[in-house]
């Protein structure tokens, strides 16, 4: 070996030599890995990334991630807030306007009571936004839990909780909601929530199932479990952290479909009903005149479609950043 690569602790330290040097070509080869040398991928600190770390820096450098994000930003800021862009009333109906195409103030046009389609559009990402967010949350949340505990004890709750997701997965979605729905009075969207984190748990459930069996055979978890650390520590600090990024990715993307399957329900007749204001009821009611007044048509499913678009493309771009096989 040349004299440049020879650490000078294994020189002077006679018999500690040896140990000297494997110490130092350590340091050496984590300096490299951690970007001390300026070529490594570590941060300036020289700490490695953790998983959400670069995870996060590649959604920064992603343009779907960033397109989709900022689409979903400006649809939550006017379900919240929809009077920053339109100072319109969803309700007020002039029967003399029906069907009338776009006029000034009124871009959009109107509809067949003569409201204005497009107070109608904006005001109808409240409902879906609400409906999506909520479910998503319900499911992610009882579908984590109950999957969790699952896979974390196994033995016979493993087998119940799979054998129960058995019989939901076999319930159709659409036939099941127009059942549960059609005998429920109420007109607010949590009836609509309640019936889809009802049959959207169990694929969360599965999901994180999976990763926490996949992550309590970590050497750090047995490890852990070794020291004596209690089932709730390793649920907690070592198994939960390492096994959500799945659950992420797989609720990002199901928010969309719950948003999809809102305005499907509320199409039949079945999901959100008058005088909620909604995009599948919108669509719903332009569909007999889709031939006379084509824009009471367009502009609400173009909104649907927009919206369910960029969830998806969201959920794509953050299952990319935090699965490591597709770096």
């Amino acid at each position: 070996m040349p004299d440049a690569y020879v650490p000078k602790e294994a020189v002077t330290h006679g018999d500690g030599g040896t140990t000297a040097l494997a110490m130092a070509e350590a340091e050496s080869l984590e300096g490299g890995r951690n970007g001390r040398d300026g070529r490594g991928g570590g941060r300036p600190n020289g700490r490695p990334r953790s998983l959400w770390g670069d995870a996060w820096r590649d959604l920064r450098r992603n343009p779907v991630f960033l397109i989709s994000a900022l689409i979903i930003l400006f649809l939550i800021v006017i379900a919240i807030w929809p009077q920053l862009i339109t100072d319109g009333n969803p309700y007020r109906a002039d029967l003399s306007k029906a069907q009338d195409g776009p006029a000034p103030g009124h871009p959009f046009g109107f509809d067949t009571q003569g409201r204005d389609v497009y107070a109608r559009t904006v005001y109808g990402a409240r409902a879906s936004i609400t409906v999506g967010v909520c479910a998503t949350a319900g499911a992610a949340l009882l579908g984590s839990l109950l999957g969790g505990l699952a896979g974390f004890f196994g033995g016979w709750w493993d087998a119940l909780l799979s054998r129960v997701a058995d019989i939901f997965f076999g319930i159709p979605v659409l036939l099941g909601g127009l059942v549960f729905l059609s005998v429920v009075t109420s007109k607010t969207v949590w009836p609509v929530v309640g019936f889809i984190v009802l049959l959207g748990w169990p694929q969360i459930a599965r999901i994180a199932r999976g990763s926490v069996v996949t992550a309590k055979q970590n050497d750090y978890v047995q490890a852990a479990r070794a020291l004596g650390a209690s089932n709730g520590r390793m649920l907690l600090r070592h198994i939960a952290p390492n096994a959500v990024a799945p659950v992420i990715v797989v609720a990002t993307i199901a928010l969309g479909t719950y948003i999809s399957l809102e305005a499907t329900l509320s199409y039949l007749g079945a999901g959100l009903k008058p005088p909620n204001v909604s995009w599948g009821i919108d669509i719903s009611t332009a569909s007999t005149y889709i031939r006379n007044a084509p824009h009471m048509l367009l502009y609400p499913a173009g909104a649907l479609s927009i919206t369910v678009l960029a969830f998806i493309m969201l959920g794509d771009a953050v299952r990319d950043a935090l699965d490591p096989k597709l770096r």
